[in-house]
């Protein structure tokens, strides 16, 4: 029994002990959810009351913009009233002028329809008086209206053109000494500076490329890659329909040598980016400068002149990049200085003068792109800058006749310079074009009546033509010339100028028996 007891007495304490926590656990949450439960009545209490001033506030908000936008809108309805008040006076103001105005003008168009039909009277009295003097004019002459007129106009024509070429002789005469040296500056600063036919030809280089494909890659994401070439290189690329070709333009020849290089270079390399296209580029400055010292260099040691300042060289060999009509300025330059010495050898004057005058004759227009001034100029500075002696600068300044040569050796880089340039072959002009040329100045001088012959001379720069005395006189030589001027300058195509020169020859035979 009492072992019982103690069995059952333990496990009837659990179970009271169990029911005891069950009731206590219960009681406890039951409070915790009652005040879980005020808590979140306090809390929307406190949200709703929140939440009705938030309201008020937003509505009281609202109402006080709707308040200031009404009296803005009621502001400007009103400024506008206003102003569309004025417009309507300014109208009314404005027909009321436009009335007076029709007004005005109708009254005036009356007068002068009146008037018109008084001169349309008169006119008509005018034509028939006329008429009757011209018949009475025309029976006392025994010559008709157009008798007359041919007459008259065939009479002041020869008077006019008399007196026309006693003008123009008289003109001529007077600004020939004037004009001479300053035409010949003008006309060759123009030639030498400025050749229209062939200015995209000389300004321009073609790059190929591999596939135009390529064309994409230079031109780079949002073109940040030409954008960069051309900054760097200061030479506009050109990207259009031409197949695997870009096409660089620049009047720069340098400038436009390293961007042709740097672009090869960049093409074949495949690496186009704007940090590897400033590389490129000066190692391509680079090797132009490289290759222009030694073209300078070069080009002195073919001459046989030693004791150029390293500034000069540079200038020559920048030459190797410039032409003129299509013929390279060094090989011009490397042709007059031997022509020069040849000749200053046969007459015994100064051989190493006039070489190295006939050298550096052309020496300014290494830089006339860049130097404002004729290239005559530039180069007689650039030479008095580097040292050389007066007679080498004066014979760069008398090469084209500027001024007087008083030297022998002046004379003769002169002539080297005019035999190089006017050669035939030696400029862009093929020989048939050459030929052709002359062909065609002859057979215009010869279209013109009274004349007997011509000859085109100097490589076509003149052409001189022989009229028979007995059909054109002194005058009319001179309106000769100015015809076949006109006519050439019209229907040929051609560099520098023509001298026209119209000879007139009387010779008396006689004979002896």
């Amino acid at each position: 029994m009492t072992t019982i007891l103690l069995i059952v007495l333990p496990i009837v304490a659990i179970i009271i002990g169990a029911l005891v926590g069950y009731f206590y656990r219960r009681s406890v949450a039951e409070a915790k959810v009652g005040r879980a439960e005020d808590s979140v009545k306090r809390l929307l209490s406190d949200a709703q009351r929140k939440a009705e001033a938030v309201k008020k506030e937003t509505v009281l908000e609202a109402k006080e913009e709707i308040h200031v936008l009404r009296s803005e809108l009621e502001r400007e309805t009103k400024d506008r009233r206003s102003e569309v008040q004025r417009v309507e006076r300014r109208m009314i103001q404005r027909e009321e002028t436009l009335d007076r105005k029709l007004q005005s003008v109708e009254s005036k168009d009356e007068q002068s329809a009146s008037r018109l039909k008084e001169i349309n009277k008169k006119k008509d009295a005018i034509d028939q008086t006329f008429r009757q003097q011209v018949e009475q004019l025309e029976t006392i002459s025994s010559m008709t209206t157009d008798e007359a007129k041919g007459l008259l106009l065939e009479k002041v024509e020869q008077e006019t053109r008399r007196d026309m070429a006693v003008y123009v002789r008289e003109i001529e005469n007077k600004a020939k000494d004037e004009a001479d040296k300053k035409s010949r500056d003008i006309i060759a600063n123009a030639i030498q500076k400025y050749a229209a036919d062939l200015v995209a030809e000389n300004t321009v280089s073609v790059v190929a490329l591999p596939s135009d494909e390529m064309k994409g890659r230079i031109i780079g994401r949002e073109g940040r890659n030409i954008r960069a070439l051309e900054t760097a290189t200061g030479i506009d690329l050109i990207i259009d329909d031409t197949p695997e070709a870009v096409i660089l333009s620049g009047f720069d020849p340098i400038r436009r040598e390293v961007a042709r290089i740097a672009l090869e270079r960049l093409i074949i390399d495949g690496r186009i980016h704007p940090a590897r296209i400033e590389e490129m580029v000066n190692k391509a400055r680079k090797e132009v400068d490289k290759e222009i010292r030694d073209a300078g260099e070069q080009a002195a040691f073919d001459a046989g002149i030693h004791n150029l300042h390293v500034e000069i060289i540079k200038l020559l060999g920048r030459l190797k990049y410039r032409t003129s009509y299509g013929q390279n300025v060094l090989k011009h330059s490397l042709e007059v200085a031997h022509l020069s010495a040849m000749m200053a050898s046969e007459l015994g004057a100064n051989v190493t003068l006039a070489k190295r005058g006939g050298l550096l004759h052309d020496i300014g227009k290494a830089v006339d792109h860049e130097v404002e001034g004729p290239h005559i100029q530039i180069g007689a500075d650039l030479a008095k800058k580097y040292g050389e002696n007066a007679d080498v600068i004066h014979c760069i300044q008398a090469h084209h006749g500027d001024i007087d040569a008083t030297t022998v050796e002046a004379v003769l880089v002169q002539s080297a310079d005019a035999i190089s340039a006017a050669r035939p072959g030696a400029r862009r002009e093929s020989l048939e074009n050459y030929i052709k040329r002359l062909e065609n100045l002859e057979e215009i001088a010869n279209s013109f009546s009274g004349v007997d012959s011509c000859y085109a001379i100097q490589a076509g720069r003149e052409v001189r033509i022989l009229v028979k005395p007995e059909d054109v006189n002194d005058d009319g030589m001179h309106l000769l010339a100015k015809d076949i001027v006109k006519k050439i300058e019209k229907e040929l195509d051609y560099p520098g100028q023509i001298k026209v020169n119209v000879i007139r020859e009387t010779r008396s035979v006689d004979f002896a028996k």
